[in-house]
């Protein structure tokens, strides 16, 4: 059974180009305020599925935040009927249920007793919301001086110690800093694993890519495509690059163009060290240029199979590498010691972001490919090698006395 269920949903909401804000306005100018329908959702049909990490993506206006809201009940649809089946905990904008003249306690207390917690259940699970929120030296000064991500860090703590079989999370988890996304990705991960059911709204593809595995695309309020994360998310990144993007000496660019990445090139560790074998190595050149001072930029490279399956990614912020600027023009390079793939043909994609991972800079697809090959050795299905050792052994028949 599905955790949610959208079933022919419509929103519609009225734009106004004169409104009388008065009686006696209305009565002077003799005639009704003028305005005109915008349906934000049209017909939308989906089924979230029990214990999923699901995505709703899409271009600005494109309807998920609306939807989202939906799903939380704060608004409700002209048309269709949603059903949610389990507790709902909802984090959809910076400091949602804070007062900014409280303390971070009273907030704490305040907040979690809007979504349905006893005092009692609040005093027990207080510690490990501060803690989790890592705001223990301010938890007593207003939430009026918190920082957006301060103001993050403990909403979203509350909502989780909820204890929700349905957490909705809009794109506000972007202002959380390196540390806070990954306790965020490791507590996604512990709801799976306990059958929790998670739906995010998010314009970060990369970090989409390593936590959902289902994904609705939304284009002007209509359901454009739903699925199994990989092919929906790469999609709707296709079509970004129809849209907006700039082929620059035959290259697909997507982003602001603040950084371009111009080339990039696949060589090997050491000289002896072609052809590339199954856990060799290599290195990937990456040559850019920046208009202007850039301070703080994640550049990141990921791997792809030819028939598009994603397969691993990394950056420089992950690596424990930060680049503190970019400017000018220059060459970074990545160091990969120990590529187990299965002997094939492999894409490279490139991109570099801002330092919170939401701003998209520029991605160039298919930047470059490598070959792996099997080194005389024969070799398993599936894309990742696995590095194993297979032994006989006897079945122990030996008693342990107590």
């Amino acid at each position: 059974m599905s955790a949610i269920s959208v079933e022919g949903v419509s929103k519609r909401f009225r734009v106004y180009h004169e409104r009388n804000q008065t009686l006696k306005a209305a009565v002077m100018r003799r005639r009704r305020a003028s305005y005109e329908d915008f349906w934000a959702l049209r017909d939308v049909d989906l089924e979230i599925p029990h214990g999923s990490s699901f995505a709703l993506v899409g271009d600005n206006g494109s309807g998920k935040s609306t939807l989202l809201k939906c799903l939380a009940q704060i608004l409700y649809p002209d048309d269709g009927r949603i059903e949610t089946r389990g507790r709902v905990a909802a984090l959809l904008e910076v400091g949602s249920g804070f007062h900014p003249e409280l303390s971070g306690r009273d907030n704490v207390y305040l907040n979690a007793s809007i979504l349905g917690m006893k005092r009692p259940e609040i005093a027990r699970k207080f510690d490990e919301i501060v803690d989790f929120a890592g705001v223990e030296q301010f938890i007593d000064q207003p939430v009026k001086n918190y920082s957006s991500g301060m103001y993050v860090r403990l909403g979203f703590a509350v909502a989780i110690n909820v204890d929700p079989e349905i957490l909705l999370v809009d794109e506000v988890l972007a202002v959380g800093d390196a540390a806070f996304q990954e306790k965020c990705a490791q507590k996604f991960a512990t709801f799976k694993r306990e059958g929790r059911t998670v739906v995010v709204v998010s314009h970060s593809m990369p970090s989409l890519r390593t936590m959902v595995d289902h994904a609705a695309w939304l284009q002007k309020g209509v359901l454009r495509e739903v699925g199994p994360a990989q092919g929906v998310l790469e999609r709707y990144s296709d079509s970004t690059h129809e849209s907006s993007g700039a082929t620059i000496g035959g290259l697909v660019h997507i982003g602001s163009g603040e950084v371009r990445i111009q080339r990039a090139e696949v060589l090997p560790l050491t000289a002896t060290d072609e052809p590339l074998t199954v856990g060799g190595g290599l290195r990937l050149r990456l040559h850019w240029s920046a208009a202007g001072r850039v301070e703080r930029p994640v550049v990141g490279i990921a791997v792809e199979a030819l028939d598009g399956t994603y397969l691993a990614a990394t950056n420089t912020r992950d690596a424990g590498d930060p680049v503190d600027v970019l400017e000018g023009e220059g060459v970074l390079e990545c160091t990969l010691p120990d590529v187990r793939l299965h002997p094939g043909t492999y894409s490279v994609i490139a991109s570099v972001t801002d330092e919170s991972t939401t701003e998209l800079l520029d991605q160039v697809r298919d930047i470059a490919r490598f070959s792996v090959d099997s080194g005389g050795r024969s070799w398993s299905g599936g894309y990742l090698a696995l590095p194993a050792s297979w032994d006989q052994v006897a079945e122990s028949t030996s008693a342990v006395d107590g």
